[in-house]
């Protein structure tokens, strides 16, 4: 039982304590003012509690709200000095206690509250001390100007101390600008790194592609037109995926502020990968229907990237094979399928250690869509997209465009 009380009392923060101590200073000084009122003012006993209350609890607003504890903590003062007659003997209007509340609260309020309000109450304060403490109630005497410099000095204090917290929570902030600074710069170093890797190890081989394949037909003899063409596809394959690569370490060696990074892949590209898929030999014909121009980019990515991945399965594992592509542009969402026939050589494009499908499936996913992808009833294998475009993206249709195997109309 002791353990537990120990550990509640250790577990108290900053702020509880500091309410505790205000609370426990509250008590005390009304402790104080209550038995002594009798002898600093003429005051009937029923009322003596209510006045003693008036001086000493205001001080429990120090730190919710010291302007509202100051404000009525003066106001009682003057409700005091004014109404309450005190002993003859008694020089002071206002109670000793009620005077030191003040003293806490006006420091509070210099603390905390805008310059303006601060100046108000020091202002305020002053001249309540000064005039309830002057001779006959009119003119200032000596000792009365004492009170509006003491006011001072605490409002001057307070104000040390308020710039002084200020500061080092400016530095504090910068502190951790500094750290987030140096957490962003080691993320840029290690994206550097990267793209030094991907140069090196990627771009590297794809330039030595690219020129094989544009001069192998000057460096083999014999080479029939067929496999010059072919070395062509190949070519210009390799050329845009080098393209591709360069793209990509222009990002990772950006700092993602930058406003010329290479322009994504839109919607109206697929129909390049088409004629590129066309002429490394793939049997394809497509239709589409509406209009891809207005596609958002973001949908527009993500079905180029589906349809570029799903072109390369098909090439891929099901060499040969006719491919049918099918997209429609609806008003609220873009519908992609994506077929081949059945191969001679087809092999199953699934648990093959790959992430094509995760891919085109996570593509989907981040424009709220879905993907299916699995083998036909009557053989060959497919590939279905839905991709939500928004009811206001795509308000005309436009006139269906078609592309067969080797198809030569304008795309």
């Amino acid at each position: 039982m002791r353990e537990k009380r120990r550990g509640r009392i250790m577990g108290m923060n900053a702020r509880m304590w500091f309410d505790a101590f205000t609370v426990l200073v509250a008590v005390i000084c009304y402790a104080v003012a209550w038995p002594t009122l009798h002898l600093t003012h003429v005051v009937p006993v029923a009322v003596q509690p209510f006045i003693a209350a008036l001086a000493a609890f205001p001080i429990l607003l120090i730190r919710l709200n010291p302007a509202l504890g100051w404000a009525i903590s003066a106001g009682s003062a003057l409700l005091i000095a004014l109404a309450i007659p005190h002993q003859p003997h008694n020089e002071i209007p206002i109670q000793v206690v009620h005077i030191l509340c003040l003293f806490a609260l006006l420091f509070a309020v210099a603390l905390r509250a805008p310059i303006p309000i601060v100046a108000v109450a020091w202002g305020a304060t002053s001249l309540l001390l000064a005039t309830t403490m002057s001779a006959d109630g009119g003119d200032l005497s000596g000792s009365a100007w004492a009170w509006p410099i003491s006011f001072a000095a605490v409002v001057l204090f307070a104000m040390l101390v308020r710039w002084l917290v200020q500061s080092r929570k400016q530095l504090l902030a910068q502190e951790e600008e500094n750290e987030l600074e140096r957490a962003r710069r080691a993320i840029l170093e290690e994206k550097a790194r990267i793209a030094r890797d991907l140069h090196d190890v990627v771009a590297h081989h794809m330039s030595l592609v690219v020129v094989q394949a544009q001069t192998a037909p000057y460096r083999v003899e014999g080479v029939t037109p067929a496999a010059r063409a072919e070395f062509e596809s190949i070519g210009a394959t390799a050329r845009e995926a080098l393209n591709e690569i360069r793209g990509m370490l222009g990002v990772l060696r950006s700092d993602g502020q930058l406003p010329e990074h290479a322009p994504q892949p839109k919607a109206a590209d697929v129909l390049g990968l088409f004629e590129g898929a066309r002429r490394a030999g793939v049997r394809i014909d497509w239709t589409i229907d509406g209009l891809l121009d207005l596609v958002p980019d973001t949908v527009g990515l993500a079905l180029y990237r589906i349809v570029q991945e799903s072109l390369s399965n098909a090439s891929r594992h099901a060499p040969g094979a006719p491919v049918r592509v099918s997209i429609v542009v609806g008003t609220d969402a873009l519908h992609l399928s994506v077929g081949n026939d059945l191969s001679a050589t087809m092999a199953r494009p699934v648990d093959n250690g790959g992430h094509g499908l995760a891919g085109m499936r996570a593509r989907a996913l981040a424009v709220g869509g879905e993907v299916s992808a699995g083998p036909r009833v009557d053989g060959g294998f497919e590939v279905q997209a839905h991709l939500p475009i928004g009811a206001a993206t795509v308000n005309d249709l436009a006139p269906m465009t078609t592309g067969a195997i080797g198809s030569t109309e304008d795309i």
